[in-house]
């Protein structure tokens, strides 16, 4: 079924395009909200992504799986938009709070996916995309380093901050 609507989409058939998009939407917007600061940001990340993977239907090889190809382009497009809004973005730090929290992990087994991702929306852009790049995606501090123009210390940094932040938030938001 998707070799044919790849075979579509190569012929640049809207149908298939349609069908490639509606299959692939929410798995596409899972990896998005975690890159954006709002569902709109992650919808126009998610709608450029489909772009580019139409335009470059023809280089995907139809040997290898179709998601991991679909996944590199998304949070490719997702870096790529972080650069291109990162000069009109503020860094924010959010308070840390002093006090011990006695059970994390009831608190953490109790948050459902979609309140982990308003957690990290609510990050700023640098530490969020670091943090999505390295916890979620895989990537090492070096490779994160390369992607975003930045230093590898910069990295590590920004991870621990975006810990700390999340931590914090998971602290105000349910304690």
């Amino acid at each position: 079924m998707i070799k044919e609507i790849i075979k579509g989409c190569r012929k640049r058939r809207r149908e298939s395009q349609k069908k490639l998009y509606q299959r692939f939407y929410a798995y596409g917007m899972s990896i998005t909200l975690r890159y954006a600061d709002s569902r709109g940001e992650a919808a126009e990340i998610l709608n450029d992504a489909f772009m580019k993977v139409f335009n470059n239907i023809s280089s995907y090889d139809t040997d290898r799986p179709f998601k991991p190809w679909l996944r590199r382009i998304i949070v490719n497009t997702a870096i790529n938009h972080y650069h291109k809004h990162e000069n009109d973005r503020q860094q924010v730090d959010f308070e840390l709070v002093e006090h011990e929290m006695g059970q994390r992990q009831d608190i953490l087994s109790g948050i459902s996916y979609d309140e982990i991702v308003e957690m990290v929306q609510q990050l700023s852009p640098a530490y969020r995309t670091v943090f999505n790049l390295y916890v979620i995606e895989g990537f090492k501090h070096r490779e994160i380093a390369e992607m975003l123009n930045i230093a590898v210390g910069t990295s590590k940094s920004n991870l621990s901050k975006a810990k700390k932040n999340l931590q914090s938030i998971v602290e105000k938001n349910f304690s």
